[in-house]
């Protein structure tokens, strides 16, 4: 058992979820144009899409998440005027990590997070709520019912700046950085090639480029180490959550991080694979708010309008793309990704409260031999005026004797 797995455990038994490894369990959260959940329809109601073909759906849940939150009452007075003991509170109906990227926040976004994150612990966190407070640098507060407990793990988190490329010049992060060392992407190197010519008056075109394809193999084995930790420390915590009975609620707090390639692919859907098999729902909060695209000081102020332009793309592409594993994690387990918004208080008081409903289907897995590798999938409902948030794809397994080969922890 993990660390963060302490305390009173529910007897109630908790939704049935279908483990049977030769299947594709797929949540679906349905809302109407309010963007409230939806919880009547029906397997009928459903398509599954598997690479663009239909599947036949065998298997069909509905889960109710919906928690009443518990009323805290002052205890009676006794005739002799002395308070009377409170009853025990009941069994934990609902278990919250908030899990906090503290390799990827900068000090302005884990301030931000941490004001938001310590307002909500007290106005939305139910009496019967457990929840832990757990860093991807290893910080954990065990779950706990204690509020002050949990507001004192989230003032004692500290950025970690270890796996980030240099924020001076030229600043090349993951994204360009395979765009540049993977795809050798020439548009994107000269953008690096300008920023640099920009920062030093000196340099020769020539140092320019040698200096910015190296900074791009630093920063894609940087990328690398990055989203492996944070998907890693996902998998184990949603590993460890697996013997809770009752409600599973994971919420990522990060500034998102860029995931490219095949192993980035199937970690990813190992994550949605556990996140089904545990009836855990994994919602992430974008804590950067607005996405705005100014560069550094230090080079805006000397770049022509056409460089900065190209400059502000790359920016631009790159917030979007390391906001991406957020919402793919967020569909993919019938969570919610909050971005692009100001309202970060109320953004975490809705990712705690979590939707009132999510579908749980299944269909079968083609067969590995015939048909290994990422798959795409696609949910339709056949009801008009109706959104869907599913997952987007999976990743057959690989042959045992492989799996063995490239386990990692």
């Amino acid at each position: 058992m993990t660390p963060w797995l302490t305390g009173q455990q529910s007897q109630q038994p908790s939704p049935v979820i279908r483990s049977v490894t030769n299947e594709v369990l797929v949540p679906v959260v349905v809302r109407d144009a309010q963007g409230h959940a939806v919880g009547n329809l029906t397997k009928d109601n459903f398509e599954v899409f598997d690479n663009g073909k239909a599947q036949a759906i065998t298997g069909f849940t509905i889960i109710n998440r919906a928690v009443e939150n518990a009323e805290v009452k002052s205890p009676a007075s006794s005739p002799d005027g002395s308070a009377a003991v409170s009853p025990p509170l009941p069994p934990a109906q609902r278990f919250i990590v908030m899990l906090f990227d503290v390799y990827n926040l900068s000090d302005t976004d884990l301030a931000q997070a941490r004001e938001a994150a310590i307002t909500v612990i007290d106005s939305s966190l139910a009496p019967t709520d457990m929840a832990a407070v757990v860093s991807t640098s290893g910080a954990n507060s065990g779950l706990t019912r204690d509020r002050e407990k949990l507001k004192q793990a989230i003032q004692d988190l500290k950025i970690k700046a270890l796996l980030r490329p240099n924020d001076k010049c030229p600043t090349i992060d993951y994204y360009q950085g395979d765009l540049i060392e993977n795809k050798n992407d020439s548009v994107a190197l000269q953008a690096a090639v300008i920023e640099l010519l920009h920062c030093f008056r000196n340099i020769l075109p020539e140092q320019a480029e040698t200096i910015a394809q190296t900074a791009a193999r630093r920063a894609v084995r940087l990328g690398v180490q990055n989203y492996r930790i944070n998907l890693y420390l996902l998998r184990l915590v949603l590993n460890g959550m697996a013997s809770l009975p009752g409600q599973h609620v994971v919420i990522l707090v990060s500034s998102g991080f860029f995931t490219t390639g095949p192993e980035a692919t199937t970690l990813k859907s190992e994550v949605l694979d556990i996140a089904a098999r545990t009836n855990t729902v994994i919602s992430a909060f974008d804590v950067r708010g607005l996405y705005t695209t100014n560069t550094g000081a230090d080079v805006t102020t000397r770049v022509d309008p056409d460089s900065q332009r190209l400059l502000d793309r790359y920016r631009s592409e790159s917030m979007e793309a390391d906001a991406d594993v957020m919402g793919e994690l967020s569909d993919g387990s019938g969570g919610t990704f909050y971005h692009n918004h100001n309202d970060l208080e109320g953004g975490l008081r809705t990712l705690i409260s979590g939707p009132d409903y999510t579908y749980l289907l299944a269909f079968p897995m083609p067969d590995p031999k015939s048909k290994r590798g990422h798959h795409s999938l696609k949910v339709k409902v056949n009801e008009p005026g109706l959104t869907v948030q599913a997952r987007r794809g999976y990743s057959t397994p690989a042959p045992e004797k492989h799996r063995k080969q490239d386990a990692r922890p």
